[in-house]
């Protein structure tokens, strides 16, 4: 909520400087997927964006004026996206908060560029958008979500530390931000010592994956990689689970949504994706001590505990900075 009222507010300064907020209200708009197969995402930014403008337009407004959401489909499609881009843009508004979708946001990135449109993605992972908006010049584009790579490369460490000896499976979708992802984990899991057992592309959009199954079976997979959207890893969790192969299932940040429960169903319990450090965690200033790279890789539960549940922890005794054998390999002066 805070990090909405900071950016409406800096989109309604940045667009004061061109003549482009003298109307009473301040328009800013929700590009994302509203329908096709990552359309629960969509929801999440159409939701929580009228949860915010709600809750703004309670308080007053940004800089004295009333925002006023419009929304737009682009069904993480590229072409459906520069259309999107244009249609909101023609509307007047300020400030997009989209694409969900890399290959969606980095076309619709250049309509806002052209059009002096702050443009922000809460999910679209490709270092490409912001990469290449930098090399260019531009000043509009943001992410306020991690970049695959970064992802990416947490999952392979992780795999590396905690399966050290197993058989790893690695699947993308041949998209840009997935494909980007699983090469970014193979790397950095190779560079731990860790080879994977199979390197395997599915398309968008397949709903049987026996034949997949069936060959990580016969492999005797023990890991399942992909960092792909909630439908197409749904489907794969639950033929996995019906097939009678009980591999652990690691996926990305995106399965955070109620389609994968909808289709996984129990068989989803257990699954394990990369995702931001628990805020609670940090300003507690609790820290993971030698126990590997697992602070960024929570379970999937339906009843996740919040901090106020998780029992208290007592702070250690800080040592004696002169004499202690653990001050001096690691504490610096």
């Amino acid at each position: 909520m805070k990090r909405w009222v900071q950016w409406t507010v800096l989109a309604a300064a940045f667009a004061s400087t061109l003549g482009l907020a003298k109307a009473q209200d301040i328009k800013i708009a929700v590009v994302g997927p509203i329908t096709g197969s990552a359309a629960a995402l969509g929801d999440q930014m159409k939701r929580g964006a009228e949860m915010a403008v709600k809750d703004i337009n309670a308080r007053g407004g940004a800089l004295g004026k009333r925002l006023d959401l419009i929304l737009a489909d682009d069904a993480c499609d590229p072409k459906q996206a520069v259309a999107a881009a244009n249609d909101v843009v023609g509307k007047g508004v300020v400030f997009v908060a989209g694409h969900a979708c890399s290959v969606a946001s980095i076309p619709a990135s250049a309509i806002y560029h052209g059009a002096r449109v702050l443009q922000m993605t809460p999910a679209s992972t490709d270092p490409a958008l912001t990469d290449d908006a930098a090399k260019a010049g531009w000043n509009n584009v943001f992410r306020s979500c991690g970049r695959g790579d970064a992802e990416g490369a947490v999952a392979g460490k992780y795999l590396a530390y905690h399966y050290k000896g197993k058989r790893v499976a690695i699947v993308h979708d041949k998209t840009v931000a997935v494909e980007g992802r699983a090469d970014a984990a193979v790397k950095a899991m190779n560079a731990a010592g860790l080879k994977q057992t199979m390197n395997e592309a599915i398309t968008q959009g397949d709903k049987d994956f026996s034949a997949l199954i069936s060959k990580m079976k016969e492999e005797g997979i023990d890991v399942i990689y992909y960092p792909g959207y909630a439908t197409e890893a749904g489907l794969i969790v639950r033929q996995a689970r019906d097939q009678g192969l009980k591999a652990q299932f690691i996926g990305f940040s995106g399965l955070l949504t109620e389609a994968f429960w909808k289709i996984t169903g129990p068989a989803g319990e257990g699954t394990l994706m990369p995702s931001q450090p628990d805020p609670a965690r940090s300003l507690r200033g609790l820290s993971s001590t030698n126990s590997g790279p697992k602070a960024s890789i929570p379970k999937a539960s339906r009843s996740t505990p919040t901090p106020r549940s998780r029992p208290s922890r007592k702070r250690p005794k800080r040592p004696n900075r002169s004499n202690s054998t653990i001050c001096q390999k690691r504490c610096t002066r």
